[in-house]
């Protein structure tokens, strides 16, 4: 898929298509037809049914907080602080976090998910062992080390110096080691002092190539306590940027609540958001507007935002993205001018969309040749349900409307990392 907004020219579908590797990267993609004639000898995995596309790009999760997934009945801050503290405290052990590790890349994997953009916790510990795990299974994947002094247990706080001094040997040790990445990542606002922010901003001065990573109007309490702690700023986005952390690989996840002229700033520094329907729908945050970021072709992936999302799986966070779009119809004034997201929209921002909002999509996202071979295979008949309701589609559009809405990580026949297929 390639460009969002002309629909009937973004995307490539092969019906009886043969993909071929070589060194873990794509090397071409044909019909079978065609690779017969001219390979008449060789030999080839047969998934002739199904549905083999790129894996999956999650923008936003945090792997700390998979062991609280479904946790009941607050909003953001209250949310926060009764359930995430408490259980990011335990990260501080280094055992635990590499349990959690391994237990939340295997879930990505089993849904199909190859690449994210990963919160750690405050403890650099924490993003050591995400990234030896990440590394064992050959992985692109970022992470970085929450950076938070301040409105939090004394245990999750650590200073504006040493986050920056945390961080900075992160980056060294870790940033672009074999397919592993590096994010800058102030928890958010609220969380950080201007110091802190600051040395964020110095960080991604310092090291230009790697990413900005934190939350922006999730909630609107989080925005107003955000205004009070920063009197001098004007909003909330103000904030980040006076700490100049505006930049080409911030990824800003929720942007829900966004005033006109923040809007207008993203798109001049050329940020990206991550839009996050499971975890808005959950804390009853708000309806991101999809519409709005399309318009002003701001850079848009799909994040799952386990814990406060509900689920591991993208095509779940799709059926949940498409209803978002279709409840901002209730609050429209015309509710006309309110398009839902459409299949082919929905696997864009899941694939080759998510790879631009991170600025991979040199690397990966589709099948062009030379691409790194993340991509998993899909059984359109893995559920009853989902097998009938295929069985009455006759388009490609609906096949893709129907995965995305009935699939879920049953679906989810094989993963493959560069090539290979992933054992689990």
């Amino acid at each position: 898929m390639e460009d969002p907004n002309i629909e009937s020219e973004a995307y490539q579908f092969i019906e009886h298509g043969i993909l071929t590797v070589e060194n873990g990267k794509v090397k071409s993609l044909t019909t079978f037809e065609a690779f017969q004639t001219s390979h008449p000898d060789a030999t080839f995995e047969d998934y002739s049914g199904k549905l083999i596309m790129p894996g999956f790009v999650d923008t936003h999760i945090h792997y700390p907080q998979t062991e609280m997934i479904a946790a009941h009945g607050e909003e953001l801050l209250e949310w926060l602080n009764t359930y995430t503290f408490p259980t990011e405290i335990k990260f501080k052990d280094k055992n635990h976090a590499s349990e959690v590790a391994d237990f939340f890349l295997k879930q990505l994997l089993k849904n199909g998910t190859t690449t994210a953009l990963v919160f750690g916790t405050v403890h650099p510990q924490s993003v050591d062992a995400f990234f030896e795990k990440a590394k064992q299974f050959n992985l692109r994947m970022i992470c970085g080390k929450v950076m938070m002094d301040r409105n939090a247990p004394d245990e999750l706080l650590d200073t504006a110096k040493s986050s920056y001094e945390d961080s900075k040997k992160l980056i060294e040790k870790w940033h672009k080691k074999e397919r592993l990445l590096y994010a800058v990542t102030p928890r958010f606002a609220i969380t950080s002092s201007p110091e802190q922010l600051q040395e964020a901003g110095r960080l991604l001065k310092e090291f230009p190539d790697v990413y900005l990573h934190t939350h922006l109007s999730e909630n609107k309490a989080e925005v107003e306590f955000t205004k009070a702690l920063f009197p001098e700023s004007n909003g909330y986005l103000d904030v980040y940027q006076q700490a100049n952390l505006l930049q080409k690989r911030a990824v800003f996840a929720h942007a829900i609540h966004l005033e006109e002229d923040e809007w207008e700033q993203l798109k001049q520094h050329d940020c990206s958001l991550a839009f996050c329907p499971t975890s808005n729908l959950f804390l009853g945050s708000g309806l991101f507007n999809l519409q709005k970021a399309e318009e002003l072709n701001i850079r848009v992936g799909v994040g799952t935002d386990v814990g406060a999302g509900t689920s591991f799986s993208i095509l779940q966070t799709l059926n949940e993205a498409y209803k978002v779009t279709q409840l901002r119809k209730a609050y429209a004034k015309n509710p006309s001018d309110i398009k839902p997201l459409s299949a082919l929209k929905s696997f864009y921002l899941a694939t080759l969309g998510g790879a631009k909002a991170l600025h991979l999509d040199h690397a990966i996202g589709n099948f062009e040749t030379g691409k790194e071979a993340d991509f998993i295979v899909i059984d359109w008949k893995a559920t009853d349900l989902l097998k009938l309701r295929i069985e009455n589609s006759f388009t490609l559009e609906e096949k893709l409307f129907a995965l995305q809405i009935l699939g879920d990580d049953r679906v989810i026949e094989e993963t493959f990392i560069m090539g290979n297929p992933v054992k689990l």
